[in-house]
């Protein structure tokens, strides 16, 4: 851990943040609130932990993320232009007619996207499949995946998780982006899916539960997964929805409402850059 650079792993959280404000204002549509509260998550998958190269994006040894929940592709979008997949004026054309990048992720056009996602629950099947044909090319090939909180009450997500116990996938790691709010209020609310970290468990996993938002924990948790055998591991990432905007923080109003542009102003003031 001395080794980690931990002032500069904030930094280029605060960037990806400002870009997700920016381009979802621009776009003057998109999903803020889950976008910012997977922001350190992604920072650490994309400048510390993944092997993958932005000059050759389907470099055959790299490592693979999945966004699952991929309504909140700017923090994907954001972290690839951030590692230099693509330029970053791309992201002001979010959700344009005939920009790459649009509301879910599409990975015949945007380099760096393994897969097209935003049918929640899907995601987790795909990293499932890519899980088994590493294992079966005999790759130390890892797959990371990250899945949120209003996801698990899709059927479809516990298939996959009996999948990934039953064969023993411990080259899958998953993230659960805990953020407590979906787009019609709290999971609570709306279908209560605690208890979570059992669940998963009895599914077979091998589960973590931390801060999404401490670097250290992150970095922890994706060791301790890395030193995981015969199971797959979840780390559910308890976060606060809307993290680094003052007035979007916990406010289930922000899931998916574009900041004006005095909004986008006050938000990106908060994170230390301008409109």
């Amino acid at each position: 851990m001395s080794t980690v650079d931990f002032k500069q792993l904030k930094s280029i959280a605060t960037e990806i943040r400002k870009s997700i404000i920016a381009s979802i204002h621009a776009a003057g549509s998109g999903h803020p609130g889950g976008s910012l509260s997977a922001a350190d998550i992604l920072t650490v998958l994309y400048f510390h932990k993944m092997r993958i190269d932005p000059q050759n994006p389907k470099w055959e040894g790299r490592d693979r993320f999945v966004l699952s929940k991929g309504h909140a592709a700017p923090v994907l979008y954001s972290a690839l232009a951030e590692k230099f997949f693509f330029d970053k004026s791309e992201l002001l054309k979010l959700r344009h007619i005939d920009s790459m990048l649009q509301g879910h992720p599409e990975m015949k056009s945007i380099p760096g996207v393994e897969m097209s996602t935003g049918s929640l629950g899907q995601g987790l099947s795909a990293s499932i499949g890519m899980s088994l044909a590493a294992k079966l090319d005999k790759k130390d090939t890892r797959i990371y995946v990250l899945v949120g909180d209003g996801e698990m009450q899709e059927g479809i997500v516990w298939e996959a998780a009996m999948a990934a116990g039953h064969y023993k996938l411990d080259n899958l790691t998953a993230f659960l982006d805990y953020n407590g709010l979906q787009i019609d209020g709290t999971n609570d609310e709306v279908m209560r899916v605690d208890p979570l970290a059992d669940k998963w468990k009895s599914f077979g996993w091998n589960v973590i539960e931390i801060d999404g938002h401490n670097f250290e924990e992150i970095i922890d948790a994706l060791e301790k997964a890395e030193k995981t055998k015969d199971q797959p591991t979840m780390i559910i990432a308890k976060t606060i929805k809307g993290k680094g905007v003052s007035f979007m923080e916990n406010a289930v109003g922000w899931h998916g409402n574009a900041p004006k542009k005095e909004e986008a102003e006050l938000a990106l003031k908060e994170l230390g850059g301008a409109l």
